[in-house]
């Protein structure tokens, strides 16, 4: 049974990444710290993985999510090789982004998300190794990940790789999703959990404001701020997770959305910044500027159902990968037996059950009756169907 209050926090994030994708407002990120919230719930899905199958989880994981990847890139590799982009060994990231795959002028930018499959790799490659310390010393495997980013932004670590900085402020909430799966939130107790969010929340936010970035308080561009931030808003909209929320299903528009995007949040994450980056200059041109709240929240609308169009053109690949029945629109609701066998066609009235079927004074003959079974019968069990 999938934990709707999870899924509407997914739903949240996708709707949070594109709206500020398109309008900029760096008080979303604080509002809805929607990466590391996507990171904590894969990262209790992947500990569920592999808890349930091992190692062989990894391929799973793998099988589900470059699927759609290598959708967007037969798209997207060839126009970007007509126009400048070199040919090269590098191009064969777009298979297996373990690294940055190579874009072009524009491509570099339309496909800026892909970042966040390149971490996603990483850290589903190194789950088996981290849930196997994180269940020996907790606490420890999960300060790692804030030690490594502190001694990065201290200049104690100097230069270090793009994946390496990576895992220092994402792979803290990719564990905080081990301890939720594991229940070690669940079991903390209030009067511990909240006073820690409380903490860790503020030491966030004091870093936020004395380090503001090239785009003020957006904390894409203050990473410790970042990781504090989200853990906090982790520690409480996760840590204390209601087990449902079947208030969601109650309002069937609302429900049916927050399925379509949970099955569709790959396709939907991958494919909205093309549209963003296409449609900025476009809305230009019939007089709005960027900052035009008429033109600005045209772009959104124009945005989402673009994305809605190429969800439904593609979409289904996530199906596919994840070894559904494909379907268009996904969470259509399932027909209860009662519901089908109510639709059934009704067995034809025996003779006579009708007035003027059979006519009066006419004769219907008893039926036949089946002769008892004899003891010896009687005895012996009833044969199972081979």
């Amino acid at each position: 049974m999938r934990n709707r209050y999870l899924d509407l926090l997914r739903f949240l994030a996708i709707l949070r990444v594109v709206t500020y994708h398109v309008t900029g407002y760096a008080s979303l990120t604080l509002v809805f710290p929607a990466m590391a919230v996507m990171f904590a719930l894969a990262g209790s899905l992947m500990a569920a993985s592999l808890d349930r199958t091992g190692m062989p989880a990894i391929g799973r994981r793998l099988r589900r999510l470059l699927p759609s990847l290598w959708v967007l890139a037969a798209v997207f590799v060839p126009a970007m090789l007509l126009t400048g982009l070199p040919f090269s060994p590098k191009v064969l990231l777009w298979l297996l982004p373990i690294g940055d795959p190579p874009a072009n002028y524009w491509g570099g930018l339309a496909l800026s998300p892909i970042w966040y499959l390149r971490d996603y790799l990483w850290f589903v490659l190194a789950s088996p190794l981290a849930l196997w310390l994180f269940r020996r010393a907790p606490l420890p495997t999960l300060a790692a990940p804030y030690a490594l980013l502190a001694a990065i932004e201290f200049g104690i670590l100097l230069d270090p790789p793009t994946v390496l900085r990576e895992f220092g402020l994402y792979f803290g909430a990719w564990l905080l999703g081990f301890a939720h799966h594991d229940g070690l939130l669940r079991r903390m107790r209030t009067r511990v959990l909240l006073p820690l969010a409380a903490a860790v929340g503020t030491a966030g936010l004091a870093w936020i404001v004395t380090h503001p970035g090239p785009r003020g308080y957006d904390i894409n561009d203050i990473p410790l701020g970042n990781a504090l931030w989200a853990t906090a808003f982790i520690l409480v909209a996760i840590g204390r997770a209601p087990t449902g929320a079947a208030w969601v299903d109650r309002v069937p528009v609302l429900g049916r959305a927050v399925t379509v995007v949970n099955r569709r949040a790959l396709t939907i994450y991958l494919w909205h910044m093309p549209f963003v980056v296409a449609l900025t200059p476009l809305v230009g041109l019939v007089g709005w500027s960027p900052t035009d709240p008429v033109g600005l929240w045209l772009r959104v609308g124009l945005v989402f159902a673009l994305v809605g169009v190429v969800t439904l053109l593609v979409g289904w690949v996530e199906d596919v990968a994840a070894r559904r029945t494909p379907e268009l629109v996904p969470g259509k609701p399932r027909r209860s037996v009662a519901d089908r066998a109510a639709d059934a066609p009704a067995s034809p009235a025996p003779a006579g059950a009708a007035g003027g079927l059979v006519g009066a004074g006419a004769r219907v003959p008893a039926p036949r009756r089946r002769p008892e079974p004899s003891a010896d019968r009687a005895a012996q069990p009833d044969r199972a169907p081979e």
